[in-house]
């Protein structure tokens, strides 16, 4: 029981006093402190918390203050005040949320970095890339640790970033060879194979918008966001600028097999 009041929003001790008090009927707080197994002065602070919910009520019986538990309905109705409270806050959020976003967007002249651990940070990462309203991204990964970190990565973030239209062109490294096409329409997608052995790479990265993506996919995962429209730009024609020198030789810089030696 006393767990069960604590799941709906009493702290251990007001449950307690509150048990007590149902158990006791009317009685002084030396009585409702020594049932409840606390202090005098805790018990105090308690019943006035609990007087504030509405939970219990006081009668004087000659010089003596007694304290009284209210019907165990009058929870229901604590419940309840919680309930509309909650969607007061919620109005209220959405009603500032326009003039918060104005003023963390106001900055341009300085980088947003936010910083993210963990498995869970990693998709909040994903999730913003999908809800930036951006229509393509560039990133550079490597293949084997997003699969081994999000097994369903392809019937989960693929499949989102392709029902909101957004378009990618990948670098990607991979032990098992090209898991791509060069060019898939149905995935949205166009993608340049690395061989695994020349280019050791451990990370995730993505620009998107005026944002870029970097996470690290070996040892304790994390990651940022940096939000500035320069430095994204920059990513961009740096990427950019890899593309095409890989597509203007078709990959024989790293495909040509290096000369034997005349010894």
């Amino acid at each position: 029981m006393l767990n069960q009041l604590k799941h709906i929003g009493l702290s251990e001790n007001e449950a307690k006093v509150y048990l007590a008090m149902l158990e006791l009927g009317p009685s002084s707080v030396l009585e409702i402190a020594a049932k409840a197994g606390i202090n005098r002065p805790t018990a105090y602070a308690q019943i006035e918390s609990l007087k504030k919910m509405g939970l219990i009520s006081m009668q004087t019986k000659g010089k003596k203050q007694l304290y009284i538990a209210e019907d165990p309905d009058q929870l229901e109705f604590l419940i309840d005040r919680e309930k509309k409270d909650l969607e007061q806050k919620q109005d209220e959020l959405k009603e500032a949320l326009p003039e918060l976003k104005e003023l963390f967007n106001t900055t341009e002249d300085r980088p947003h970095v936010r910083f993210f651990e963990g498995k869970e940070g990693l998709e909040r990462m994903q999730n913003d890339l999908l809800r930036s309203g951006t229509k393509e991204t560039r990133g550079i990964s490597s293949a084997d640790d997003i699969y081994r970190i999000f097994p369903q990565h392809k019937g989960s973030y693929v499949s989102e970033r392709v029902k909101k239209g957004i378009r990618s062109k990948l670098i990607y490294t991979s032990s098992q060879g090209a898991m791509y096409k060069e060019k898939d329409e149905t995935a949205l997608r166009e993608a340049i194979h690395i061989p695994k052995g020349m280019l050791n790479f451990h990370a995730d990265l993505d620009v998107y918008g005026d944002s870029i993506s970097i996470s690290a996919l070996t040892g304790k995962l994390s990651g940022i966001i940096i939000h500035h429209k320069d430095l994204a730009d920059s990513f961009r024609t740096l990427f950019d600028f890899l593309w095409d020198t890989y597509k203007k030789n078709e990959g024989l810089a790293l495909d040509a097999k290096p000369p034997k030696s005349s010894n």
